[in-house]
C-alpha cells in the first residue's frame, strides 16, 4: 500500500513487500524486442548496416522513402522469462570484429535487461560483411560504360 507523508517533504513510501503492485500480465510481441535489438546494434561503434545482401537492399529503398525497418538483420525468441536474438551485421573497416561483436552483445544485452526487462540466453552475432570507405565513393560516383 502507498503511503504518502505529510510536511515539506512529501513522498510515496512502498512497504518491502510490494504490494502496491497491481495485478496482471504484460505481453511483449516479438517485433517490439527485435526493434530495440536493433536500435541497440545500430549504436554500437563500427556497425554500418544490419542484415544480409538482400535485406541491404531493400533496408536501402526504405532508407529512401523515410521508412527504416529498425528490425531488419534481427530474429529474436521471446519466451516468458528469457529471450534469445540473432543479428546479422555489415562492420566497418578497419574495425576489430571482435571487438565489434562482442560491444553488439553488450548492447543489446543491456537493452534487454533495462528496457524489456527479461534475461538475456544468448546473443548470437553474425558478421555478414565488411563496408570499405571506397565503397561510398563508388556509389556516389556515376557509372560509366567501358565503350562510348
Amino acid at each position: 500500500m502507498a503511503n504518502v507523508t505529510d510536511g515539506a517533504r512529501s513522498k510515496v513510501q512502498t512497504d518491502s513487500l510490494g504490494s502496491s503492485r497491481v495485478e496482471g500480465r504484460t505481453t511483449i510481441e516479438d517485433s517490439v524486442v527485435a526493434k530495440i535489438a536493433g536500435i541497440a546494434a545500430r549504436e554500437v561503434s563500427g556497425v554500418h548496416a544490419l542484415g544480409g545482401g538482400a535485406a541491404r537492399v531493400v533496408g536501402s529503398i526504405r532508407d529512401a522513402l523515410n521508412s527504416t525497418d529498425l528490425t531488419q538483420g534481427i530474429s529474436v525468441e521471446v519466451g516468458e522469462k528469457q529471450v534469445a536474438v540473432d543479428v546479422t551485421i555489415v562492420a566497418d573497416y578497419p574495425v576489430a570484429l571482435q571487438t565489434v561483436s562482442d560491444g553488439v552483445r553488450t548492447a543489446i544485452y543491456q537493452a534487454m535487461h533495462d528496457l524489456v526487462g527479461m534475461d538475456v540466453a544468448e546473443v548470437n552475432v553474425t558478421v555478414n560483411d565488411v563496408h570499405l570507405p571506397t565503397d561510398d565513393d563508388q556509389e556516389s560516383e556515376p557509372q560509366t560504360g567501358r565503350v562510348q
